[in-house]
């Protein structure tokens, strides 16, 4: 039971850094219907920054507390990836935004390799050490352990969650890109700006990302140009799992993909007696998810998204 309660914990901290990523897919698609494949990149970008200002800052102000540190590196990260994201809305989506869909899809896949490219020039290819700035002292829960990177990364899930669903459902932007996603051209009649809309729904997305990259980073203690890449991968799965479109199915997604990878990791070569290790866990996300839209297409919790006319 300890075992099994170790990796729930595991399971809901890896599944709540896939919904934080899974949040921007499912917003962005929500509005424009694309998939953004560079939104793992940008994930990167946030932590290689983060890591680049913690550095500085460790070296100009070294009494400074680490808490104080990550804040900064945090909101400077979020900064860089919003300006980020608004550009690669504006340059390369934007004017393709009435093409077939093949082409902004394209598009998206040829952006991510070009920012991993740009930032194995920038940062080189080489593993990063990211720096533990929180207390490492574990907290017990019965014959588990938990981190205070861990418990940061569940808070800051539930509070984006919370964010999130207030922002679409309570807020005048928030009405803007609900009628922005049921049809722009008639929200454009009535004074809605989907141009405007459609970049604040990029940026939100690249905070949330700058924020999971950070919180993958420190919780895995590396950080490399190729580290987006897995996670938008498997956040992008995760916001199908859930159904692409529902801010609750991208967290719902993430948690339960996460929970499923844990638990396999820890299980599979019993399950298996020994033929497959840990580093097959993929096969039971994957598994999962075929099942998943086998049965239901538009995934758990069902896609909001109407029709465009």
């Amino acid at each position: 039971m300890d075992i099994l309660l170790q990796q729930i914990i595991n399971g809901l901290v890896l599944g709540s850094m896939y919904a934080l990523i899974a949040l921007g897919y499912t917003m962005v698609y929500g509005i424009i219907q694309l998939i953004n494949f560079a939104h793992g990149e940008v994930l990167m970008v946030g932590a290689l920054t983060s890591w680049s200002c913690i550095g500085l800052m460790q070296e100009a102000m070294p009494g400074a507390p680490g808490w104080l540190i990550l804040l900064l590196a945090t909101l400077i990260a979020c900064v860089v990836a919003a300006v980020l994201n608004f550009t690669i809305e504006k340059v390369a989506y934007r004017p393709l935004r009435n093409s077939p869909r093949l082409a902004p899809l394209i598009t998206a896949i040829g952006m991510s390799i070009l920012l991993q490219t740009l930032a194995m020039i920038i940062w080189k290819p080489n593993y990063k050490p990211y720096p533990t700035l929180l207390p490492t002292q574990p907290f017990q829960v019965g014959g588990a352990v938990i981190t205070t990177t861990q418990v940061l990364i569940l808070g800051v899930t539930v509070v984006a969650l919370a964010s999130m669903v207030y922002l679409v459902n309570y807020t005048r932007l928030g009405r803007a890109m609900r009628a922005t996603a049921e049809n722009p051209r008639v929200a454009a009649l009535m004074g809605v700006k989907p141009d405007m809309v459609i970049s604040a729904t990029f940026i939100i997305g690249a905070v949330l990302a700058a924020i999971a990259g950070i919180m993958w980073a420190s919780n895995y203690g590396t950080a490399q140009h190729t580290m987006g890449f897995l996670p938008g991968l498997k956040a992008f799965t995760a916001a199908v799992f859930g159904g692409i479109g529902n801010l609750a199915g991208a967290v719902v997604g993430g948690l339960l993909l996460g929970l499923i990878e844990a638990i396999g990791s820890g299980y599979i070569g019993t399950l298996t007696g020994g033929v497959l290790g840990s580093h097959y866990t993929d096969i039971f996300a994957f598994i999962v998810l075929i099942i998943i839209l086998t049965l239901r297409p538009s995934g758990l919790l069902g896609e909001r998204v109407a029709d465009r006319a």
